[in-house]
């Protein structure tokens, strides 16, 4: 069966198109050939990393991406999931639908906030929201 290959897009990949990756491997690995890169590399975000933890999704062994490290895949999905990777996204060969969701940037809500837990939850809180879109993913494409 030809899995659907879905690109999830961000600024520098180390932490939203991470977090979705892994949701979609986690629930619809079956349908869909989950990857992530960046407009740059951010190095993956150890805060993402444990909120995922927390909810059974181990994305420990990913690593940030270029998005010229996966310029050569004929993907059929393309999921910017921030509004700069929206606005600058590369053209790719292709029919690629183009889907655009965007979410808060979970270091950029915490930077303000002092408690380390508190902290957590803007990372959860991001996670969730991502979860909840993943979850939709299927028709999601279908209607795009």
């Amino acid at each position: 069966m030809h899995k659907i290959k879905v690109l999830f897009l961000c600024t520098g990949n180390s932490c939203r198109s991470q977090m979705a990756e892994g949701w979609a491997r986690h629930l619809h690995g079956d349908i869909i050939e989950p990857y992530s890169a960046g407009t740059e590399i951010h190095g993956m975000n150890r805060n993402a990393v444990s909120v995922m933890a927390e909810a059974g999704v181990d994305i420990s062994s990913h690593h940030s991406k270029n998005i010229e490290e996966v310029r050569d895949i004929a993907f059929d999905v393309i999921i910017t999931v921030c509004d700069h990777a929206h606005e600058n996204c590369p053209l790719f060969p292709g029919e690629a639908k183009h889907i655009h969701a965007g979410f808060d940037d979970p270091p950029r809500l915490a930077e303000s906030i002092d408690d380390p837990e508190k902290k957590l939850d803007c990372y959860r809180k991001v996670r969730d929201e991502i979860r909840d879109f993943i979850v939709q993913l299927p028709e999601v494409m279908q209607t795009a």
